[in-house]
């Protein structure tokens, strides 16, 4: 039984995650951005599960104070994390900042996991080998960091603003593995598929197949012995492709690296 978190799990691909993996046995740690949300959650996993081994913990990604106490949380509660899986994420079709004044993609979707990833490195150390998971997208292919322009203050594009922050997911993934190389923790991204979910909806306008098949590679790399020991790999549909180009320079990642370190106040390692 492995102890897993799986962050934005109140609906969507994550909450198909916390339910294929709490089929398993596993014990789930719920996150949502509201107790209310996570508990009711929680809820609905025992009853479906019949499984005892469901806890929750909440806070909201755009705030990176609440990003810490979730983090802090966690390590008090389960001192020993077996895998993250960062799936929390929005879409914005409007520019919009967080509490601490980033636009609300770059926050949610890349600094929120950054932040916490690093914070709960240690929890993740003490139970290795360790997994993280990060949800990207294909959409990555089309992303570009504007180091001069992080914050969407001279343009702001939806797609473009989201396809960034999924080239982060992967640039971070890989950055990571190479800082964390097995047996201690794996590191490796995903595209989860076209899925009928309300961030498709509010930046697709569209639907596409159900959350049980978004959550599959979710689930996958979060708890199959045959992909134990591989990291800084991208997956699609279980199965491993080619990240873009971007996602695979080492100068990119470790720049993102370095500032977003300094964004969410940490030192660089």
């Amino acid at each position: 039984m492995r102890t897993i978190l799986v962050t934005g799990a109140t609906d969507g691909i994550g909450k198909a995650t916390a339910l294929a993996l709490a089929q398993q046995g596993h014990l789930v740690i719920v996150h949502g951005r509201t107790t209310a949300k996570a508990r009711a959650v929680v809820d609905e996993l025992h009853a479906a599960t019949g499984s005892e081994y469901v806890d929750y913990v909440a806070g909201d990604f755009s705030r990176l104070a609440d990003v810490r106490a979730l983090a802090n949380e966690v390590v008090e509660r389960h001192p020993g994390l077996d895998t993250l899986v960062n799936n929390a994420g929005v879409y914005m079709n409007t520019r919009e900042l967080s509490a601490d004044g980033f636009e609300l993609s770059l926050a949610v979707n890349h600094l929120a996991p950054y932040l916490l990833t690093r914070l709960l490195i240690p929890a993740l150390m003490l139970s290795a080998p360790a997994r993280i998971v990060h949800v990207s997208s294909v959409a990555h292919s089309r992303g570009k960091i504007d180091f001069d322009d992080l914050n969407s203050e001279r343009a702001f594009n939806g797609y473009g603003v989201y396809a960034a922050s999924k080239l982060a997911n992967i640039l971070f993934s890989n950055a990571l593995a190479r800082r964390l190389a097995p047996p201690s923790v794996a590191s490796n991204a995903l595209h989860p598929g076209v899925i009928t979910t309300k961030l498709l909806a509010t930046g697709f306008n569209m639907a596409g197949a159900e959350t049980a098949r978004g959550a599959q590679t979710s689930v996958y790399l979060a708890s199959a012995p045959e992909v134990e020991g591989l990291t800084g790999r991208y997956f699609d549909d279980r199965r491993e492709k080619p990240a873009s180009a971007s996602a695979r320079d080492e100068a990119l990642q470790e720049r993102l690296w370095r500032v977003s370190a300094e964004m969410v106040g940490l030192t660089e390692e």
